[in-house]
């Protein structure tokens, strides 16, 4: 016995798998291998510090197993997450059971639940839990317990989870934690909250960590800043500031509720940050729009040698397409090559939209290839890139080679591709993709129904735009917001008016933010400049909400269109938000237009100090100088120009000819057939010039019968020109 008690006594000394492999060794030499107590021991050290073979190997040469040994075995295989072969040793257990002693007991019955949880087996958890009832002191362990909460709220069950928990008189933080936890994971993020408070405040129970990294989380997906300020101050108030998985939660909550300034003070007052803290800031300012603050940070975290994860990377690349850092985002790439995190997904996805967000399509297709597998996000990545760059042309191409590979668009995918598409403005593309939405069964999602009424209206098709509108029975406000839009960029001022009466008349749907600024633009394209001045009024007094730079800027412009410049000039002194650069640039182009120099010069000097490497702002105000007759100042506007290296972005045009897209801008000669095109233009502007009836009828019958679908893209400087549909 005294050899055994050794044995027993060198197993708590174990710390590593050399000296584990030493003590089998001894168990072997004094004859203990059948040991189920001192193999139990073995399963467990093995488990710890060694493979999980090794593990199975020794289990399998014990001629007599007990429930813990099964028990050892079965957790891991659960440490290791491999929920099949802890389900099958399960199976294999209640098969091979020999006398009540290998009857499964509590440690078990939680193991193997857990299993069923990943693994989404409900009715195997079911059963287990039938089981459960047949034993009652299993059935009321608290350690059971909450590994049923955990099941059937991992199942999506939460009422059954609910009454698992109701069956105790006395539940402890553990049960407590693990319905808050249901809760939020499942998406009851307001019950999650009330069963924290009832908790806390109506059974005295003390909540833990874990407990307050699920109501954090909880706050965090409402976006409920204040109730997220309120839990940060109790986590201060028990004493749990020091926890950095609590800690890390806290900086998540304030990255997505866009609270800053509060997240960059936590963070800096934390001493020791492990990776997901830094990669939880570094997220906080590239969600937020602060790109430079993002990549430095991460530039920090590599020279104080914090080893970046996956995570931290998609963060950095983030920040690097919002600040369209292109030699930045390729050293992270670089970076990323070598720790081995380029193929991962997640990685790849951020880079392809790195790439296009920095204007470098050909680097985004070279990591779209070299992708071992791609999803969903990463097709859309590349196809909504394509876009961007104006190339909306090969997006059906991407998107008929996605479909080709076996991959569906979820909700969010549609959306992004029609999108895309509408940069094209082809109809019968347009008629194409609603068709395929149909046959998919996206008919009733309000937001691809809006994308679809985005879609028409830019194909200039207004009536089928208001046919998918009236097509949906339960509008939400995204759906008016898109009809009133789309009547507001065909200069249909009037019927978005009526349009938006009837929605604050008829419907159940609020207007927000973003229906105001439908609605104040339509009237700003039709001069509507009262009804515009009473939305807005509208807007702040009847529905409480707070106008933004959009808005102002909308207003601006409306008031510019009408020749009221200093009117506009006034709303700009009294803004409550930054002036930011569109809003002086619709006071510019407004003065431009009715050849105000003294405001227009207000209007430029603020606007080149806020964004000085625009050139559509420079040529506006030396076309204001031309056109007063201030040729100096025009001179050195041109010239800055030139000094600055400052280019124009081209007006691109595409032209539809039998389903295949081509493109061109000013002065094209990349195009194939750009001599044929020449010509055909020259011949058309002898028909402009020569009106004569037989003239005209030779060039007619020169030309083929080809129905052209035509789209002038935006050029900034003159703002959307709009589409149009040419027989010739």
């Amino acid at each position: 016995m005294k050899g055994r008690e050794f044995l027993i006594n060198l197993c708590k000394a174990c710390n590593d798998g050399k000296s584990t492999a030493k003590l089998h060794s001894q168990i072997l030499k004094t004859g203990f291998s059948h040991d189920s107590f001192l193999a139990t021991k073995l399963t467990s050290l093995y488990s710890n510090f060694s493979s999980i073979e090794q593990v199975q190997k020794l289990f399998d040469e014990m001629p007599q197993r007990t429930v813990y040994l099964w028990n050892s075995i079965l957790r891991a295989y659960s440490k290791h997450k491999q929920w099949k072969r802890t389900w099958v040793l399960f199976k294999n257990m209640i098969s091979d059971e020999k006398g009540e002693e290998n009857v499964p007991d509590n440690y078990t019955l939680s193991t193997v639940l857990k299993a069923c949880a990943e693994l989404q087996l409900l009715k195997h958890g079911e059963i287990l839990h039938g089981f459960l009832w047949k034993h009652e002191k299993i059935r009321l362990d608290l350690f059971v317990g909450s590994a049923l909460i955990e099941f059937y709220s991992k199942c999506g069950e939460m009422s059954d989870a609910s009454k698992v928990f109701n069956e105790f008189e006395k539940p402890d933080v553990v049960l407590w934690t693990s319905m808050v936890s249901g809760y939020e994971q499942n998406g009851y993020f307001e019950k999650a909250i009330s069963f924290f408070s009832r908790m806390v405040v109506e059974e005295g129970v003390d909540p833990d960590r874990v407990t307050l990294v699920s109501l954090v989380s909880a706050c965090a997906k409402l976006m409920n800043h204040k109730l997220g300020r309120s839990v940060h101050g109790f986590v201060v108030r028990r004493g749990f500031e020091s926890e950095l998985s609590l800690v890390n939660a806290l900086l998540n909550m304030y990255a997505k509720t866009g609270i800053v300034k509060v997240a960059e003070n936590l963070f800096r007052m934390i001493e020791v940050k492990d990776v997901v803290t830094w990669s939880s800031m570094i997220g906080c300012y590239s969600r937020n729009g602060a790109a430079v603050e993002s990549l430095n940070l991460f530039n920090e975290m590599i020279n104080k040698g914090c080893r970046p994860n996956a995570v931290t990377v998609v963060s950095a690349l983030q920040a690097c397409a919002v600040a369209c850092n292109l030699d930045e985002g390729r050293r992270i790439h670089e970076l990323a090559t070598k720790r081995g995190f380029e193929l991962e997904v997640s990685v790849s996805t951020a880079l392809i939209d790195m790439y296009m967000k920095c204007l470098s399509p050909d680097e985004a297709v070279n990591v779209f290839r070299k992708m071992p597998r791609k999803d969903v996000v990463a097709w859309v990545a590349l196809l909504s890139g394509y876009a961007l760059n104006g190339m909306a042309y090969k997006s059906i191409g991407i998107f008929k080679d996605m479909l080709c590979s076996g991959i569906q668009p979820d909700a969010v995918s549609m959306v992004k591709i029609l999108a895309s598409s509408s940069e094209l403005g082809i109809l019968h593309q347009a008629e194409c993709l609603h068709g395929y939405v149909t046959g998919s069964g996206f008919n009733n999602n309000a937001f691809i129904g809006a994308s679809l009424i985005e879609l028409y209206s830019k194909c200039g098709s207004l009536d089928y735009a208001m046919k998918v509108f009236e097509g949906i029975i339960n509008k939400d406000v995204v759906l008016w917001s898109a009809m009133i839009a789309g009547f507001g960029i065909h200069g249909r001022g009037e019927e978005a008016l009526k349009l938006f009466h009837r929605m604050v008349k008829s419907s159940a749907a609020r207007p927000n933010n973003v229906t105001f600024v439908s609605i104040l633009s339509a009237c700003s394209h039709a001069g509507l400049l009262l009804e515009g001045i009473e939305i807005f009024h509208m807007m702040v007094n009847d529905y409480g909400l707070h106008p933004g730079s959009e808005h102002y800027g909308i207003v601006v412009d409306l008031l510019g269109r009408t020749g009221e410049l200093e009117k506009a000039m006034d709303i700009i002194n009294r803004m409550p938000v930054p002036v930011e650069p569109h809003v002086w640039g619709a006071l510019l182009a407004a003065c431009r237009i009715h050849h105000n120099v003294e405001i227009g010069e207000v209007a430029a000097k603020n606007l080149l100090c806020l964004d000085s490497n625009h050139a559509g702002y420079y040529i506006l105000l030396s076309n204001m100088y031309g056109v007063d007759g201030k040729w100096c100042n025009l001179a050195k506007i041109r010239t800055l120009i030139k000094e600055k290296g400052l280019k124009k972005m081209i007006g691109q045009s595409m032209i539809e000819i039998r389903n295949e897209v081509h493109s061109f801008v000013a002065d094209d000669k990349l195009h194939p057939e750009c001599e044929k095109i020449y010509e055909l233009v020259g011949q058309l502007e002898i028909t402009r010039i020569i009106i004569h009836s037989d003239m005209i009828g030779l060039i007619s019958s020169s030309i083929s019968n080809d129905i052209i679908s035509l789209k002038l893209i935006h050029n900034p400087d003159i703002g959307l020109i709009g589409s149009s549909q040419t027989t010739l």
